[in-house]
């Protein structure tokens, strides 16, 4: 769906340059387009094709259990601002459908933060009312229209859930037509802050601009050492056709049994899709094809669709604190501005984040700046998801780990099957494919030098540690890495030989 866009193949000057074209980056570009500013657009892949491809696109105000926390690791304001910054966002996308006749699926509907366990109900009643006291139309239920019981609820009403790729590509084509420039298959490697800015392409291509936003999802320009304060996950999704007089007609999620979401979307006359989210994991963990079993058996299991008709998997990062960091991209930064950590709410954030940062860097102000500011510290507040991510981290660098897989040698690889070893004395990410050829390279991420894993059910490598993602070539998938894993060449002497070129 969608028409394809040129990758750059000129050097060009433009007002603000943006990297990456998921919701975040495009609305940014809307924004900017709108208020009279050159843009020029670049995405390493296809236009809104990346983690926002893969969301499962709800448009909430309502993110699980943040107002709670909130209200108490900060204060009552930082929790009423962060309320009026998404609700802003949420009626800011139904708007610009509307003004701009988009079709993209919207519709109104309750959304709904429940748990099945007594013991739970209690947090969730606080979450209602730090939620109320925010600012949301939110209540305690004990009630939903799920086709089981649940213990308790939050209820936030009017919230939204939409296509998020049919919006895109409409507010895309709008923009072209008033003079934005978006180019595909344009990866950017490398950023010089000066004034102007430059940004550089791997092709050799060089954009000029006054100021840069970086939206890849996970900064591949990290000089704020964001790193040290995210933490990427992945979730599986499933997708099975229910009759509508099956629809539950809401949003829901639970974080009980690694987290379920379910929410459903149109599909045909008199039947909808069901979209059912969980299984949250870290990259490279392994057993993916498991957690997928696991998903498929509760859908079944709690809305008796047995036939699964789609599956996919999204990948989110989660700050510190739970708040993204949208703003200026560090602390010496004066043309530079990232948007980031959107823990999974991607869409409201998204959006709130191109709201920002246009404000931004017209030199206006909004009143949750510091909210969002990438530059805040709060160490306090941080400290034991920092340390726990650190140490996370930590045992995935190159001298923590000797091996990964379910495999110790190369001619115990199954077909299908991918395992890290150590050939010649060197990490080899070696996978077999069902011809029974072997495919080997480098296990170092080319990012910050990790040692990747094997996702079994998207027969991919990952990085553990920050989210970049490699086909079984070494080719990039997903950032922040901006160079491929070396290829090698196993040998029948047992040696690893690096593939040039």
């Amino acid at each position: 769906m969608g028409r394809s866009y040129p990758a750059l193949n000129e050097d060009i000057e433009v007002d603000v340059a943006v990297v990456g074209a998921g919701i975040a980056g495009l609305s940014a570009a809307w924004e900017l387009t709108k208020a009279g500013r050159s843009v020029a657009v670049l995405e390493a892949d296809r236009v809104a094709a990346g983690v926002t491809g893969f969301t499962t696109a709800k448009l909430s105000a309502q993110h699980t259990m943040i107002y709670a926390k909130l209200a108490k690791s900060a204060d009552a304001e930082a929790a009423a601002l962060y309320a009026r910054s998404q609700r802003e966002a949420v009626e800011h996308v139904v708007a610009t459908a509307g003004e701009l006749g988009i079709d993209c699926d919207l519709e109104r509907v309750p959304s709904y933060t429940y748990v099945e366990s007594q013991d739970s109900v209690d947090e969730v009643r606080a979450e209602a009312e730090a939620a109320a006291e925010a600012g949301l139309p939110a209540s305690f239920t004990t009630s939903s229209t799920l086709p089981f019981p649940i213990a308790g609820a939050v209820r936030v009403e009017d919230q939204v859930q939409f296509h998020p790729r049919k919006y895109l590509l409409g507010l895309t084509e709008t923009m072209i037509s008033r003079g934005a420039l978006v180019f595909e298959g344009s990866r950017v490697v490398s950023l010089d802050e000066g004034e102007p800015c430059r940004l550089r392409t791997a092709d050799g291509r060089t954009v000029t601009a006054r100021d840069v936003i970086v939206t890849t999802h996970y900064p591949v320009f990290d000089r704020a050492l964001l790193f040290a304060r995210m933490e990427p996950r992945r979730e599986l999704v499933v997708a099975a056709v229910i009759p509508e007089t099956s629809d539950p007609a809401g949003m829901f999620i639970t974080t009980e049994q690694n987290t379920r979401s379910v929410r459903t979307s149109p599909y045909e006359q008199g039947r909808r899709l069901l979209i059912v989210t969980g299984e949250h994991f870290k990259p490279g963990a392994g057993s993916v094809g498991e957690r997928f079993d696991r998903l498929a058996a509760w859908t079944a299991e709690r809305f008796g669709a047995t036939e699964i008709a789609y599956r996919w998997a999204a990948q989110d990062n989660d700050t510190t604190d739970g708040v993204p960091f949208v703003g200026p991209l560090h602390a010496g930064a004066r043309h530079a501005y990232v948007a980031t950590g959107f823990g999974g709410w991607g869409m409201s954030n998204g959006v709130m984040s191109g709201l920002l940062l246009t404000e931004q860097i017209a030199g206006r102000k909004r009143p949750w700046d510091r909210l969002y500011d990438p530059r805040r510290l709060h160490p306090l507040r941080e400290a034991g998801s920092a340390l726990k991510m650190q140490a996370s981290v930590a045992a995935h660098f190159v001298g923590g780990r000797f091996g990964a897989g379910s495999a110790d040698e190369v001619t115990e690889l199954a077909p299908g099957q991918g395992a890290v070893l150590k050939v010649d004395g060197q990490r080899c990410a070696v996978y077999r494919d069902d011809n029974g050829q072997l495919h080997a390279v480098s296990a170092v991420c080319t990012h910050l030098g990790c040692v990747v894993g094997f996702n079994d059910a998207e027969r991919t490598w990952e990085c553990p540690c920050h989210g970049s993602r490699f086909d079984v070539d070494g080719s990039i998938l997903q950032g922040p890495a901006t160079e491929p894993l070396d290829r090698l060449d196993l040998t029948a002497s047992g040696t690893a030989e690096k593939v040039e070129g």
